[in-house]
């Protein structure tokens, strides 16, 4: 090859190379703009750290993904807990600009109790040491899916220094996502944004937006409340909340009678025609016999099992006839006085506020820097499996590792799943029950029913371990959802109780009674209801 012909086509390679950096021009810079990155195509000793604190004995792995021949981080033992970090080459801002922190797990074994997250670290000058990498060890950031008991989500918690106090607060983040619920490598995102926004994506979707400055997102929120309620602030002894009093200048009527039955004899029954006074209701069985070896002294005089009397079964009625029992028009029950507006109401009571000592203002969080990653976790499920954890400041770098290592993969389980489920006949009915359950995740995710979130969680957590009370879980959910639109929508206020008018029976309500006494009427009037025919005794 000439001197000229290689300089040509070193020309045109140098060509190609910068059109191309001008059509991908993130794909050149990506080194620039990854801070950090680990595949773990090649085994983590040497470049991850294991704890070295006793209580931490799990052992991690360098193992390939099922039905892959890509490599991840691998929890491999049950009931273990586990620790391990990564320090970064320098120490990464999150206060300016962009941050994305993103990784992939996939819970192998599946997770009913146990963590799978990672913690972003400050730097050591904090006062941690790798190798005794624990809980205590201080972060900036945990971002990951936990689940547990009561526990379904994916944690964003930050530790923020409080310029007041000089104290680390954890501020959490309110109604975070759930954990998918199967065995699939799943791909978190978690983006930093400049203007203080925090997105949280799952797969590629969003599924959280916050801000790190409202209160409405984070608990304790960020930023304390201008005002307290003042601890030295004692309620008046004269301080009247009672909205309603019984009305003073109430006065019994003479004819309410308090000591009136509730019911008397119907004076005006009577005996129905062909009714059995000599017949008793139940009769000696008479095809019992005596067993041989009864013993009168020792088991008593021997009598025969009663069955009951088939001639009653024809007639209207058998034995001693009595007149029926009816609503007393008299009755009245015990007289209270009516409810009338207190004149001295004054409301509930609250202290009065004052300026928080503690309060301050802030424009964006004042984040400590991250200088390490770490996996630090206590677990019952082994097969956890982490991978391809990236730290960097473009959203698009992100998107692409997704596109690249995450969904491929993705997308073999989920036809390896699918098949799966084929070959044993159940492929409909579990995707039934995965959609019943992902809907059911985010129902409790939904803010008013926050107080349920507990009860909720724990019929979710019957239904994925029992799987053909699907429906029934479902149902119950939604019962206890729409119960609280419904208070949420009438105030939880009880409608007045309607009483059918017995005719022939007098008006027995009064403006004086209360709904207390309608209640205990109610209770007798049940109480008072006609006995069905005894049962047949057995011997």
């Amino acid at each position: 090859m000439g001197k000229g012909q290689l300089v040509r086509q070193l020309l045109i390679v140098v060509l190609l190379f910068f059109i191309t950096c001008s059509s991908f021009q993130e794909l050149c810079a990506s080194d620039d703009l990854t801070i950090f990155y680990d595949s773990f195509d090649e085994p983590f000793e040497g470049r991850w750290i294991v704890s070295d604190k006793e209580e931490y004995q799990g052992v991690w792995k360098h193992s390939k993904s099922e039905a892959h021949d890509d490599y991840g981080l691998l929890v491999s033992e049950k009931a273990r807990k586990y620790a391990i970090v990564k320090e970064l080459d320098e120490a990464v801002s999150l206060k300016d600009g962009t941050i994305v922190l993103q990784f992939e797990t996939r819970l192998q074994n599946g997770l009913e109790c146990g963590g799978a997250y990672l913690k972003y670290l400050r730097p050591q000058e904090a006062g941690w040491k790798a190798k005794d990498f624990d809980n205590d060890s201080p972060y900036s950031i945990m971002f990951g899916p936990d689940k547990c008991g009561a526990t379904n989500k994916v944690h964003f918690i930050f530790k923020h220094k409080n310029p007041k106090s000089g104290e680390y607060v954890e501020h959490h983040l309110k109604f975070p996502p759930s954990v998918p619920s199967d065995k699939l490598s799943h791909v978190y995102t978690a983006i930093l944004k400049p203007d203080n926004e925090l997105r949280i994506l799952i797969d590629g979707e969003e599924k959280k937006i916050a801000n790190f400055l409202s209160a409405e997102d984070f608990e304790p929120p960020l930023i304390p409340a201008k005002t307290i309620p003042d601890p030295d602030d004692k309620k008046p002894e004269d301080w009247d909340e009672r909205a309603k009093i019984p009305d003073p200048n109430a006065v019994k009527p003479d004819e309410w009678d308090e000591d009136a039955p509730m019911e008397i004899e119907d004076e005006e029954a009577v005996k129905p025609e062909g009714w059995l006074d000599d017949e008793p209701e139940e009769i000696d069985d008479p095809e019992a016999t005596k067993p041989e070896d009864w013993d009168d002294e020792e088991d008593g005089e021997w009598e025969a099992p009663k069955i009951d009397n088939l001639k009653c079964e024809t007639a209207p009625g058998c034995g001693e006839w009595k007149r029926p029992m009816k609503r007393n028009p008299a009755y009245k029950g015990k007289w209270h006085a009516p409810l009338i507006d207190n004149p001295n109401y004054k409301g509930i009571w609250k202290p009065q506020q004052i300026p928080n000592p503690d309060y301050f203002e802030l424009e964006k969080p004042d984040f400590e820097p991250v200088a390490a990653v770490g996996i630090e976790i206590w677990t019952m499920q082994d097969g956890i499996l982490f991978d391809n954890i990236l730290i960097t400041i473009d959203e698009k770098i992100a998107e692409s590792y997704r596109e690249t290592t995450w969904k491929p993969k993705f997308e073999v389980e989920k036809e390896k799943q699918k098949a799966e489920d084929l070959a044993t006949g159940s492929d409909g009915l579990k995707n039934f029950r995965k959609q019943v359950f992902e809907i059911l995740y985010k129902i409790v995710d939904i803010p008013f029913l926050s107080a349920y979130k507990l009860k909720i969680l724990d019929l979710i957590e019957k239904g994925e371990k029992q799987p053909n009370l699907t429906i029934g879980i479902l149902v119950a959910v939604l019962v206890i959802v729409f119960t609280v639109l419904f208070k949420l929508i009438f105030g939880g206020k009880k409608h007045a109780r309607v009483e059918k008018k017995n005719t022939g029976v007098a008006e027995t309500s009064n403006n004086g009674g209360s709904s207390g006494e309608k209640e205990e009427e109610k209770e007798k009037e049940d109480n008072a209801a006609p006995r069905r025919r005894t049962a047949r005794r057995e011997h």
